[in-house]
């Protein structure tokens, strides 16, 4: 990289810790208009160090690919585990944030960090861990609904379908974009070779 394309790197991390720091505001500024918003230190520690792990993580599987497909799959993959982890821990998926079926999916979770890890975040690799994901994410769904899990919920099963249907497109396009940065590297790698 130029020198100006490194400001301008560092300038763009920089942008993103600070927007983050503003999102980790939001609920204090919440808390001031809302009674409906009741969090203490540890809710604030917890989402601060659920954005830094997010963002830290992105950047150092970023640096495994320049490419954009690649980049945007990374993005959505982590939105979409951020969200998991917040909602389970937060409202729950399965009934309250109480109900110890939630922790089903964090087995959701183990079969994308463990594709990453087996992958070394190899975008062919991601993309398989992503549809295995998306896979766990519809059968982890379709147990609680079999099983009754959060059945005392004011809206189950719409929450489980919902939830599923969310998660799962998420782990789909994440898949999807993955596999595409996996057919552009091997293209580029074969032009390159000619």
């Amino acid at each position: 990289m130029t020198e100006g394309g490194e400001r301008y790197g560092s300038r763009r991390r920089m942008t993103v810790w600070v927007a983050l720091a503003l999102l980790l505001l939001l609920p204090f500024f919440a808390m001031q208009v809302t009674d409906q918003v009741k969090w203490n230190l540890a809710d604030f520690a917890i989402f601060g160090g659920l954005l830094a792990a997010a963002r830290v993580t992105y950047e150092l599987a970023a640096r495994t690919s320049r490419n954009t497909a690649y980049r945007f799959a990374l993005s959505i993959a982590l939105v979409a585990a951020f969200t998991l982890v917040w909602v389970i821990g937060a409202v729950g998926i399965l009934g309250t944030e109480d109900n110890d079926a939630n922790l089903l999916f964090v087995g959701v979770l183990a079969f994308g960090i463990i594709g990453a890890v087996i992958s070394r975040c190899q975008p062919l690799g991601m993309a398989r861990a992503m549809f295995a994901t998306a896979l766990a994410q519809a059968v982890v769904a379709v147990i609680a609904l079999i099983a009754g899990f959060g059945s005392t919920g004011p809206i189950w099963p719409l929450d489980v379908l919902i939830s599923m249907v969310f998660f799962t497109v998420l782990w789909l396009l994440s898949g999807w974009l993955f596999g595409r940065a996996a057919r552009e590297s091997a293209a580029a790698g074969g032009a390159s070779a000619s």
